[in-house]
C-alpha cells in the first residue's frame, strides 16, 4: 500500500467479484457510547423507487467516497467503534481484511489493519472495529479544523491478499461552528 494519500483508484469496481456491498456504517465514541455519524443504505425497494426518478448514468467512483463533516472535538477522541454491515454475494470470501490509512496533507497520521475473516455466501454480516486514535498537538488540530476536507482517508479491501475494493473518504472538523 502506497504511504501517502492516492489522487486514483487502484482497482475498478469489477473488481469486487464477490459482490460484497457495505449497507451500514455508525461510528460511535466508546468512552460515551454516544453515536457521532450513522448512514445506511436504502433497501432494495427504496432503490427500485429512487431508480425510476432518475435515469442519469452512474458514476464509476458512486459508493466509492465519502465526505464527512464533524466538529472539532472529534479529533480529541481516544477511542471510537466502527460498526460495519456489509452483505456479501454467492462466493465465499475467505481472509477478508481492511487496511485503512488516514492523513492530513502528505502527513500520515494513522494505519489501521482489521480482519474480517471468513465470510460465508449471501450472507449479511456486522462488524465493529475500534480505533485509537492518535493524540494530535493542539497545533495539528488547528490546522485540520482551518482546513476542511484537507484529511483524508485510503481504505483498501482484500480477499486472500487481493485487492478487490478502494474507498476514499475526507473529513472537515469545523462543524458546528
Amino acid at each position: 500500500v502506497p504511504p501517502c494519500f492516492l489522487p486514483d483508484y487502484l482497482c475498478k469496481p469489477e473488481d469486487n467479484i464477490y459482490n460484497i456491498d457495505f449497507t451500514r456504517f455508525k461510528i460511535r465514541d466508546l468512552e460515551t457510547g454516544t453515536v457521532l455519524f450513522e448512514i445506511a443504505k436504502p433497501s432494495a425497494a427504496e432503490q427500485d423507487n429512487e431508480d425510476e426518478d432518475d435515469s442519469s448514468e452512474l458514476d464509476s467512483s458512486a459508493g466509492r467516497f465519502v465526505r464527512y463533516q464533524f466538529t472539532p472535538a472529534f479529533l480529541r477522541l481516544r477511542t471510537v467503534g466502527a460498526t460495519v454491515e456489509f452483505t456479501v454475494g454467492e462466493k465465499p470470501v475467505s481472509n477478508f481484511r481492511m487496511i485503512e490509512r488516514h492523513y492530513f496533507r502528505d502527513r500520515l497520521l494513522k494505519n489501521f489493519d482489521f480482519d474480517f475473516g471468513f465470510c460465508i455466501p449471501s450472507s449479511r454480516n456486522t462488524c465493529e472495529h475500534i480505533y485509537e486514535f492518535p493524540q494530535l498537538s493542539e497545533d495539528l488540530i488547528r490546522l485540520m479544523v482551518e482546513n476542511p476536507y484537507e484529511t483524508r482517508s485510503d481504505s483498501f479491501y482484500f480477499v486472500d491478499n487481493k485487492l478487490i475494493m478502494h474507498n476514499k473518504a475526507d473529513y472537515a472538523y469545523n462543524g458546528g461552528q
